[in-house]
């Protein structure tokens, strides 16, 4: 039986007590989005850095200093002149140095060495962290509903990137080979872009609660989407082509722009035998076709900006402009790496602006699915 009530009582009085519930969508998903975020920034960091630091191994040579693959017991450094010497037999029975190096002295050797082996730090370091992020995450049952798949999706990428990094190795362990295969180095760096797309994804999807991206959702420019996931596609065969140029060295075969050897076409195009070498092989044909598909990349970046400057939402217009000033800025590095015969430096932020292209296009893209909305006045 209920008590008595005051006259004075305000009817509701007692209602309005009650604190107001969160909204049914987002009941029992929240989980720690804030901290798992931090968790695949901090992870998107470590991508990051992985790809400059494999750029420079590459230009320094490096790759194939270390010549077996001990995903455990490779983690220490050799620790005594002895475990050096033993070391460096094994890179002298090696291609790369009968061809390229012979004759070599132990403290260079020990130079490439650091390189390699500190590519190969680098993605134990970035397993650690994603074992440790995911596991305590699940342990602590804070995963948001329906994250479970999606993180651990990212650590078995990795360890697949791990076992595409040695296939990659042991390619130009053997034969006449002096460098690592073009094709496998593409394979290489074209999942460390799919792993840090996937990364900066979810960062973008995290940044906002699932109740907003449903909102956010419903003002979905479709053909914009459209439009940026072809780009992405398109972006991503360019990293790929880079690849190809960048594992036979092609950038500084044709140091003229924008002609080749004083022409169109550069000579002997289809030199190699049988033909489809040249598509992965021929100095010439690689960089001829990385090029052209620059060009196209260009043209059709323009077709998105255009199409994405006419955008509803500000935030999404402003999306699209970074995306094409970046891209310029890109293709101007690009032909200055060209002209000055590919120097490391220029090599390398080349290949880390691609990084920030990548992103940005990402963002752009998500800001087509997920649009913010502004006020008139913001717009």
């Amino acid at each position: 039986m209920s008590g008595k009530r005051s006259i004075f009582e305000e009817v509701g009085q007692a209602e309005s007590k009650q604190k107001p519930q969160g909204g049914m969508i987002d009941a029992g998903r929240r989980g720690a989005r804030g901290a798992i975020r931090l968790w695949l920034m901090v992870l998107f960091g470590l991508v990051v850095v992985m790809i400059a630091v494999g750029g420079l191994t590459r230009l320094t040579d490096s790759g194939l200093s270390i010549t077996e693959w001990r995903p455990v017991t490779g983690a220490l450094p050799p620790m005594s002149e002895a475990h050096w010497a033993e070391e460096f037999d094994k890179y002298r029975a090696i291609p790369q140095y009968e061809l390229l190096n012979k004759g070599m002295s132990l403290d260079d050797f020990k130079f490439i060495y650091w390189w390699e082996w500190g590519h190969r730090q680098l993605g134990r370091v970035i397993g650690l962290v994603w074992a440790l992020g995911f596991f305590g995450f699940l342990l602590a049952r804070q995963v948001p509903k329906g994250w479970t798949g999606r993180l651990l999706f990212l650590g078995v990428l990795g360890g697949t990137q791990g076992a595409i990094g040695w296939w990659m190795v042991a390619s130009g362990l053997t034969g006449d080979m002096v460098a690592v295969a073009s094709y496998r180095l593409a394979t290489h760096l074209g999942l460390a872009f799919i792993i840090l797309g996937f990364i900066a994804w979810f960062v973008l999807l995290l940044g906002r609660e699932e109740r907003a991206l449903m909102q956010a959702r419903r003002a979905r420019e479709g053909k914009l989407f459209s439009l940026s996931t072809g780009l992405m596609h398109f972006a991503f065969l360019q990293i790929l082509l880079g690849a190809l140029v960048a594992g036979i060295d092609a950038g500084r075969s044709y140091t003229d722009w924008p002609l080749m050897a004083g022409g169109l076409l550069p000579p002997d195009m289809m030199d190699l035998v049988p033909w489809w070498r040249n598509f992965f092989e021929n100095p010439g044909t690689v960089q001829f076709i990385h090029r052209v598909s620059g060009y196209l990349l260009l043209a059709f970046a323009i077709v998105v900006w255009l199409r994405g400057r006419r955008s509803a939402h500000a935030v999404t217009r402003g999306a699209f402009n970074a995306v094409f000033a970046v891209l310029s800025l890109q293709i101007l590095l690009g032909i200055m790496t060209v002209l000055y015969i590919a120097p490391w430096q220029l090599a390398i932020a080349h290949q880390v602006l691609a990084v920030v292209l990548w992103v940005l296009i990402l963002r752009a893209r998500f800001l087509s699915q997920y649009p913010r909305a502004t006020s008139i006045r913001g717009a």
